[in-house]
């Protein structure tokens, strides 16, 4: 993989605060938007923890969830509403908001309320989605799709950039073992950044359960804070999280989410390590 020049967080997301100095970059939020009640808590506590540490944020859920294994799961409150609120909070905090799309006509149409779209980990490979993506002009977060090598992702990060859109973050979210199982090779966080772009960890999500005999995805989140502080440590220009204030009534992917009231002891835990991984 050819190494080109390091883009830093504020050029692939224009909007982010603090992106001046050597803070790594939070991504977090719900899961979904469950409520717009639940979604500007969340999204009040997670700027207010930003602001005090100085920590470059990007508020995360999702406006709908497509990739559910039962029928009967909880997909979402409605698109509009949902992007109506996401774009809400972007206006209310001053901060990037970011969701995930699934369809070239769904790129555009969340374009309009957020600002980075997110490629969910199964779709890297979709030539028209990428592309559509990319034509936006918005930033573009390609999850790496837990059944791909870490080089293999330059071809994602090509075809963004064949639309002149250079704005985008690449996050690493683990790998298939087995069925039920997903694993980290943290070689993969230095072998992605030579593409000159940031790689973000998606702590929560690499530590899921997937295809459980319930059909209800299942998760490790007591080993959050131990996959967050080896990611920052790797070197990762950022942490993925889904946080909730309580996972367990959550309406999707609560086996695997940080307690919300949890965030903060782990937020100075990292910046501490940050700083010792940027004298090195």
């Amino acid at each position: 993989m050819e190494k080109k020049n390091n883009r830093g967080l504020g050029s692939v997301i224009p909007s982010l605060k603090h992106a001046d100095g050597d803070g790594f970059l939070l991504i977090a939020g719900p899961c979904v938007v469950e409520s717009r009640e639940l979604a500007m808590h969340v999204a009040e506590q997670l700027n207010h923890l930003s602001e005090k540490y100085s920590v470059p944020f990007v508020f995360k859920a999702s406006y709908r969830k497509a990739n559910r294994s039962r029928i009967d799961s909880f997909t979402g409150i409605g698109d509009e509403a949902a992007l109506e609120i996401l774009g809400e909070i972007g206006a209310r905090f001053s901060v990037p908001v970011i969701t995930d799309v699934h369809s070239p006509e769904e790129a555009r149409i969340a374009s309009k309320f957020v600002d980075v779209i997110q490629v969910p980990a199964f779709l890297c490979r979709q030539t028209d989605l990428l592309i559509a993506c990319g034509e936006t002009g918005k930033s573009v977060s390609i999850k790496k799709g837990q059944f791909l090598s870490p080089g293999a992702m330059r071809f994602a990060v090509e075809k963004v950039e064949g639309t002149g859109n250079t704005k985008v973050i690449i996050t690493e979210r683990g790998t298939t073992f087995g069925y039920q199982d997903l694993v980290v090779d943290f070689r993969g966080i230095p072998e992605m950044k030579r593409t000159g772009y940031p790689v973000v960890l998606d702590v929560t999500h690499s530590l899921q359960r997937p295809n459980q005999e319930s059909g209800i995805t299942g998760g490790n989140p007591e080993l959050i804070e131990t996959m967050a502080r080896a990611g920052i440590a790797a070197g990762a220009d950022g942490i993925f999280l889904e946080t909730h204030p309580d996972p367990a009534s959550a309406l999707s992917d609560g086996a695997n989410m940080l307690r919300l009231d949890l965030l903060e002891g782990l937020l100075t835990k990292l910046i501490s390590i940050r700083e010792v991984v940027i004298k090195m």
